[in-house]
């Protein structure tokens, strides 16, 4: 596998992950007590995108190690998935 496909799967994964990290530790405009007028309650009250950009990073990271492990290492490919799942 080249180095550009690797780095095409940790953006993929790095994508997926951020919308999953997104929610950790939100806390709402609703819930800290200071709504701003003209904003839903559900807003972020206070936003860190570079705390967000950190975990996604670091959970994509070992979501990447793993899936190295298992097709580099291990040699899992799509044909043994294809078995797994069971006879067309």
């Amino acid at each position: 596998m080249s180095l550009f496909s690797a780095f095409a799967v940790y953006f993929v994964i790095w994508w997926i992950t951020l919308f999953a990290v997104l929610p950790f530790g939100l806390r709402t405009q609703d819930e800290a007590g200071d709504v701003v007028p003209g904003t839903t309650e559900s807003a972020p009250h206070r936003f860190r995108p570079w705390r967000v950009v950190m975990w996604t990073s670091l959970v994509s990271a070992v979501v990447f190690a793993l899936w190295w492990l298992v097709v580099k290492e291990i040699g899992f490919t799509l044909e043994d998935l294809a078995r797994l799942i069971g006879p067309a």
